[in-house]
């Protein structure tokens, strides 16, 4: 679709669907050769592989100083597990043919903070440090990074600042391990975040400012706030292309998890990869580095709540971050905190755009519902945004539009994976979590 202004937008027949807050799914009308849509990214795979050797650089420090990831020498890592009796029962109330097999990415239990935040959040903090420290002579590239656990490195650390915004989950992550580095940290935090996120990074000793307004305003007042001190250094969940590098190492390691679980990907072997997006960063970083990975048997779809469609909205009218889900009448209003974004990234956008196969809207009922469905069938709680790839699975068994437009045949999809990206869910407090289950009831 090309660019057209507010008012003929809202004279489009899709986007009075958003308006009504429907459940849609659009795709892309017809493949781009994947040289070409990786082209339209400024980054390549010796970018992803040089994060990649940066959080080795750092596994050392990170197992030292974080219990939890000592079992695994310093990765920050989740499994992928299958679900048979939830593709089972979705199956049954989708009265779709269970083709396929299902499987859950479970970046929702990744350690330390329990999100998909905590690859490129965590990523970035690192980042940051390592510039740092390299240039004060704490450490060398040759160095053991462990020994950034000294009172020497935190008080170096100190005198500066890391700021964000978030609606939760990238301010839990930065947080958390900003504060274990020794810098100081303020999260500038949207209404839609929830409490205990709140509690829980103040009981770390981070400054947490709330606002009454949502995502796009906690970014730009924690932008503005920066700004004001030189040593302080801005998280731009919107533009960063490191915290988007730290998301893409996940594309380029899920490629050893399928062959550990004998899993094929090829022609007649396709994956489909369901991510939750919010502002864009996660889903979109992730994809580039499945794209890179697996190229063009691997199809990225992003799903999106009702509420909050904003990465849909700027991909499909072409204007990218210049539009907001207001502009059309929505509230940005969803259960799904970590999805509730007016305006996505218009970097990741413009970048994946032809990456991505296409995106679907679902309401909170069925959120609520898919987290009872894999609380029952698999023994797996999960928080709103990360059920939001399961809906992904009906439509592509359905849309006969989509299996045309993108050439897959009857064998192919019984042949399928379907690996739902589950982003976050792992920290919640059993008592919250027993809320989003009686939502269900």
């Amino acid at each position: 679709m090309t660019t057209l202004n507010i008012q003929a937008i809202q004279q489009d027949s899709l986007i009075k669907s958003l308006k009504n807050y429907e459940e849609i799914f659009w795709f892309q009308p017809e493949p781009t050769p994947i040289e070409q849509g990786l082209k339209r990214t400024s980054l390549t795979l010796a970018d992803i592989q040089d994060a990649e050797a940066r959080l080795t650089r750092f596994a050392p420090y990170l197992e030292k100083v974080f219990p939890e990831l000592r079992s695994t020498q310093g990765k920050i890592e989740s499994e992928i597990v299958s679900i048979p009796t939830m593709q089972h029962d979705c199956s049954k109330r989708f009265a779709i043919e269970p083709n396929g097999t299902w499987w859950l990415k479970k970046d929702s239990h990744l350690p330390i903070s329990g999100s998909i935040k905590a690859r490129g959040g965590i990523y970035e903090v690192l980042a940051h440090a390592e510039k740092l420290a390299l240039k004060a002579g704490l450490v060398t590239l040759q160095d053991n990074y462990s020994q950034l656990d000294r009172d020497q490195a935190r008080q170096f650390f100190s005198k500066y600042q890391i700021a964000v915004g978030s609606t939760g989950n990238l301010g839990l992550s930065i947080g958390i391990m900003s504060a274990k580095l020794g810098f100081r940290v303020s999260v500038h935090m949207s209404a839609d975040a929830r409490q205990w996120k709140k509690d829980k990074l103040r009981s770390l000793g981070v400054n947490v400012v709330e606002y009454a307004s949502d995502y796009g305003v906690a970014v730009e007042q924690g932008r503005k706030a920066a700004e004001s001190d030189p040593n302080c250094f801005f998280i731009d969940d919107e533009n960063s292309t490191t915290l988007f590098l730290g998301y893409a190492v996940a594309g380029l390691r899920l490629k050893q998890q399928l062959i550990d679980q004998n899993i094929q990907v090829d022609a007649e072997h396709p994956l489909f990869v369901y991510l939750p997006c919010g502002v864009g960063g996660g889903p979109g970083g992730v994809s580039f580095g499945l794209k890179h990975a697996l190229g063009e048997h691997v199809h990225c779809i992003f799903a999106e709540p009702t509420h909050s469609p904003c990465m849909l909205l700027g991909v499909y009218t072409g204007l990218h971050d210049q539009i907001c889900v207001a502009d059309i009448g929505l509230d940005n209003d969803t259960a799904a905190d970590g999805l509730a974004v007016g305006r996505a990234s218009g970097f990741v956008g413009r970048a994946m755009q032809d990456l991505i196969d296409g995106y679907y809207t679902v309401s909170d009922q069925q959120l609520f519902e898919f987290i009872r469905l894999m609380d029952q069938t698999q023994s797996i709680q999960l928080e709103p945004s990360a059920v939001a790839g399961v809906l992904g699975i009906y439509h592509v068994n359905t849309n006969k539009s989509y299996q045309q437009a993108y050439h897959l045949n009857a064998i192919q999809l019984k042949n399928a994976t379907h690996l739902i990206w589950a982003t976050g869910g792992g920290m919640v407090p059993p008592d919250e979590m027993q809320k989003y289950l009686k939502q269900c009831e």
